[in-house]
């Protein structure tokens, strides 16, 4: 989670850009949920997107990530008395914020990828109530649905190796396989946790819906919008401190990495050399949720 963490990292551009998550995600958290709903905590927040979510089902919400950034951007778009935002780690939580068996429910939206699970799960033995709930969700990829030669591209770009041209070399490991994997690196310690259960959907190029499982993640955005979400990846800001000389061609650059990726995907599909032409896109993704025992 370093990238975040750094000054040069737009968490206003992640908060405009980045995927949320539809009703149907969280009615699937509070449907397996049991119990009391006063207390919620948020780890790896970002800007704020789940916790600000889940204020009108539990009395109290509190966010934790470790960038000073995001919680700065998650604070200035958050009036609500009943939430609250603090600078931490997920394996540590703030000194003095959370007694022991106060949280009924802890949740991480793409987040948990970071997390080091053997600091991880004691702090959570020691936050959750008994019966207390775990939900861990993350996603990977887009694909473009209805493009299946331009999302061949993006993948090309997304993982090849070539640090001069591609994006691969500049993910941050094993975390970004952990995501690809659907978060399955999730194990609740069986002695601490019981009924684990799993949401998983893999999208395919046939169309909207056209993948196995049960999806939540999808989002139509112009071309241009497309850009800036790819823009907000980690290792796309990974390359362009790499590479501060290529400028995109929308900052008056010669351009950059997303714009040789967008013109090799129009070659094969015109849609994508036109800002503002609209395209599908779905993540594949990964839900994991467990209770204390």
């Amino acid at each position: 989670m370093a990238t975040f963490a750094k000054s040069t990292f737009s968490a206003a551009s992640y908060a405009a850009f980045r995927p949320t998550y539809p009703p149907a995600l969280y009615n699937t958290v509070l449907a397996y949920h049991r119990g009391p709903k006063r207390m919620c905590l948020d780890l790896g927040c970002g800007t704020g997107i789940v916790t600000r979510e889940m204020r009108s089902r539990f009395e109290r919400v509190i966010g934790t990530d470790p960038s000073s950034g995001m919680i700065k951007q998650a604070r200035e778009q958050t009036s609500e008395s009943n939430v609250e935002f603090h600078q931490g780690s997920a394996e540590s939580t703030p000194s003095g914020l959370l007694p022991d068996g106060s949280v009924e429910c802890i949740v991480a939206g793409q987040s948990a990828h970071w997390f080091d699970y053997a600091k991880l799960w004691p702090e959570m033995q020691r936050l959750l109530r008994t019966g207390g709930t775990i939900a861990f969700w993350g996603y990977k990829d887009p694909v473009l649905v209805d493009y299946p030669r331009a999302t061949e591209v993006l993948n090309k770009y997304t993982y090849g190796p070539d640090p001069e041209t591609q994006l691969g070399p500049y993910w941050t490991q094993p975390g970004r396989r952990y995501v690809q994997e659907k978060l399955r690196v999730v194990q609740p310690p069986q002695g601490s946790f019981e009924d684990v259960q799993r949401v998983e959907y893999e999208p395919a190029c046939n169309g909207a819906r056209s993948g196995e499982g049960t999806g939540f993640m999808e989002k139509s955005l112009s071309v241009g919008q497309a850009k800036a979400y790819y823009r907000t990846f980690s290792s796309f800001h990974g390359w362009q401190e790499a590479h501060p000389e290529q400028v995109a061609r929308a900052k008056g650059g010669k351009g950059d990495l997303i714009d040789r990726m967008f013109e090799e995907m129009a070659e094969g599909d015109a849609v994508f050399g036109v800002e503002e032409e609209v395209v599908r896109m779905e993540w594949g993704s990964g839900l994991v949720m467990a209770r204390r025992r």
